[in-house]
């Protein structure tokens, strides 16, 4: 039943969008070069289907993105497991960390493109930056937090590094960890297409670019439909991850 009603309030939700999207295209005084109409940009869609250039950037950003958020996830989370037992020293670290994580990772790019010139680098590193700090954060503040009782009987039965860590520590912090690695995940998908904009020759980023600089407003906008659309089936299926995760070490039902 649940599943129903979210799937009902997705289609109001997505037809209410819709509706007001071509009500704004109706009576509006701009051509239609420049603001399209849903008809346009779905045969826009279409258009790109046929001709493979839709799935190919699709492809192209996917592997960037993966590339970049599984290598910024994995290093955030291990470095926050290890600095989160080592309160002392993260002390040192995190007066850094504050001053680089407000940057927006886009601001490096200069140096990004000088250090590793143009192509799928530059797009690499910001989708890094984007989902690093979130991730240890979460996790540096996930393993300060646990209850003491849990290394107490690990103590008690013996259990040590690195056991400890993978076994005790990293299930009992993951939920919160988690939060930091979903957070990350909608960051990382919208420096994707930022870096692509700047630093990449191919990639959904570039194929907005591309299309604003051939007055193609309709190819423009089913684009933007398209990166939001792969938005959401990543945050679900992050979801089920988390989810069967939870259930293998009995944290969720």
């Amino acid at each position: 039943m649940k599943k129903i009603l979210s799937l009902k309030n997705v289609i109001v939700s997505l037809a209410a969008l819709i509706l007001i999207w071509q009500l704004a295209f109706h009576f509006s005084s701009y051509s239609s070069a420049l603001f399209p109409s849903p008809k346009m940009a779905f045969d826009a869609l279409i258009e790109m289907i046929k001709n493979g250039t839709l799935l190919e950037n699709i492809k192209t950003s996917m592997l960037r993105f993966a590339a970049g958020y599984i290598s910024s996830v994995v290093i955030a989370v291990l470095l926050g497991l290890i600095l989160g037992r080592l309160p002392k020293i993260f002390q040192y670290v995190n007066p850094a960390v504050q001053l680089l994580r407000p940057i927006s990772p886009t601001a490096w790019m200069p140096f990004i493109v000088l250090l590793f010139g143009i192509g799928d680098v530059p797009a690499i590193v910001i989708i890094f930056i984007a989902a690093f700090f979130p991730v240890l954060l979460s996790t540096v503040s996930a393993v300060g937090s646990i209850d003491p009782i849990y290394l107490k009987v690990s103590r008690n039965f013996g259990i040590k590094q690195p056991s400890l860590t993978w076994k005790v520590i990293f299930p009992a912090a993951f939920p919160q960890i988690a939060n930091g690695i979903h957070l990350a995940l909608g960051t990382a998908w919208i420096f994707l297409v930022a870096g692509e904009m700047v630093g990449a020759q191919s990639g959904l980023g570039y194929q907005i670019i591309d299309a604003r600089n051939n007055i193609r407003a309709d190819i423009l906008l089913a684009t933007i439909v398209v990166i939001g659309v792969i938005g959401i089936l990543l945050d679900g299926l992050l979801k089920l991850a988390e989810k069967f995760i939870l259930r293998s070490w009995g944290g969720a039902e």
